[in-house]
């Protein structure tokens, strides 16, 4: 998938907002562990959410490398 620079561009701002977020939830889940009594369902929450980014984040990632032909 070939994409133009202006989605190249809105891909890489998508990309770094993904990213800011998922760094974000480390420190919630950070927060939320060293603050007994910890909530343990907000954590698995977050951390289901944080997996989710993770994903997004190397989808987004595969599509701004250029295909290269084998």
């Amino acid at each position: 998938m070939n994409l133009n620079e202006e989605e190249i561009a809105a891909t890489r701002v998508q990309l770094h907002e993904l990213q800011v977020e998922h760094r974000d939830l480390d420190l919630v889940i950070e927060h939320l562990t060293l603050n007994p009594p910890p909530d343990q369902l907000l954590i698995r929450r977050i951390k289901k959410r944080k997996l989710q980014l993770k994903d997004r984040i190397a989808q987004l990632e595969r599509m701004l490398i250029p295909d290269i032909p084998a």
